[in-house]
């Protein structure tokens, strides 16, 4: 199932009042061209090459993909990956680290900026037509409860998209993140990440290494706990209940919670199930995993060269992995350690941040 509502997909069919499921895309390859590199350009490193709040990860060889019958068909062939070691973020980049950065480079993140229509519509169907430029706004997309069952396949229902939602006001004008520097930032894009990497001398995970050390040296486990299911305990910030319209809190939490707020896994990573939804350096394609595939295991895979996603065939998308505080098992199992999702790189939402690797 499609998690992310999707920023083209969101602000395109809510001004032409269609479903999101109803957009049906003919085939076409979508060339994967970073979105934003020119924001790169005048963002320099800032010099500290500490390991300060980072976890050493050995390197190892594992099976790569889907371990139970949740799994996806983008989780399989299994196969088997090796990676070298490498340092990893304890926790997600934090709303106090993120401000840091902001404060050093004056950058303006995706959610901050009006979007550019032509840039835009080169992601969707030829002759989608422009929508009303009170459409074209700086925002992002937020996640708004329900209030009773709806259609798990049109995640309109609980995601919009509004305007002046980013970093700093997370749930749009009127909210803040006073009190919360320790809680992972959101509405974060892949281009964001990126400039934020850049400035810290980092780099977005892979999508192996990711998988590998949120298995934390466990072989062939569900969850980076091991096996027991989310239910039994206290594992995760994930949503308890009906989706999308009543959260029992089991895990105390309704939204995000604080880093640390749950057990880390064998490697000490912490909140590598729940609470956002990571990053990864990877361009998507959903049939990768069949062409990775060799005899013997590949060894430091950095992904394909391009992306294809067969439900929005127009549109490049970058790898997220690690689920967020929304995922259930009726809707995303996103808390899997093979969980797989894809999104553009100027997308940014409520539930998605990302960590870094060294």
């Amino acid at each position: 199932m499609n998690h992310f509502g999707f920023k083209q997909s969101i602000l395109i069919l809510s001004v032409l009042s269609i479903a999101i499921v109803s957009c049906q895309q003919t085939t076409k390859q979508a060339a994967g061209t970073d979105s934003d590199k020119d924001s790169l350009v005048n963002i320099d490193f800032n010099g500290d090459t500490s390991k300060t709040g980072m976890v050493y990860i050995p390197g190892g060889t594992f099976m790569m993909g889907g371990d139970n019958e949740q799994a996806d068909k983008d989780e399989f062939p299994k196969h088997q990956v090796t990676v070298s070691g490498f340092w990893m973020d304890e926790h997600e980049v934090t709303n106090a680290q993120f401000a840091k950065f902001i404060e050093a480079t004056g950058y303006i993140t995706t959610a901050e900026r009006k979007p550019n229509w032509e840039e835009l519509k080169k992601q969707l169907p030829p002759g989608t037509p422009k929508p009303d430029e009170s459409q074209l706004v700086a925002a992002s997309l937020v996640f708004t409860p329900t209030a009773a069952a709806v259609d798990l396949n049109d995640y309109s229902q609980w995601w919009r998209w509004v305007e002046g939602a980013n970093w700093k006001h997370p749930e749009g004008p009127g909210s803040d993140i006073k009190g919360k520097d320790n809680y992972p930032v959101v509405h974060i894009s892949w281009d964001d990440a990126m400039a934020y990497c850049k400035w810290a001398g980092k780099r977005l995970p892979t999508e192996a290494e990711w998988e590998f050390a949120a298995r934390g040296g466990l072989q062939n486990a569900i969850y980076p706990w091991g096996n027991e299911h989310i239910s039994k305990g206290i594992k995760a910030n994930s949503w308890e209940g009906n989706f999308p319209y009543q959260n029992l809190k089991n895990d105390g939490f309704d939204g995000l919670a604080p880093i640390k707020s749950f057990k880390p896994n064998g490697y000490q990573l912490y909140d590598m199930a729940g609470n956002v939804w990571e990053w990864c350096e990877d361009w998507y394609r959903n049939n990768y995993y069949e062409t990775a595939k060799q005899a013997g295991g590949i060894t430091n895979p950095q992904g394909p060269t391009d992306s294809y996603d067969p439900d929005e065939p127009y549109t490049p998308k970058k790898v997220a992995r690690g689920g967020s505080f929304l995922c259930n098992d009726s809707y995303c199992s996103g808390y899997r350690v093979a969980r797989r999702m894809k999104s553009s790189p100027d997308s940014g939402l409520s539930n998605m941040g990302f960590r870094c690797v060294r």
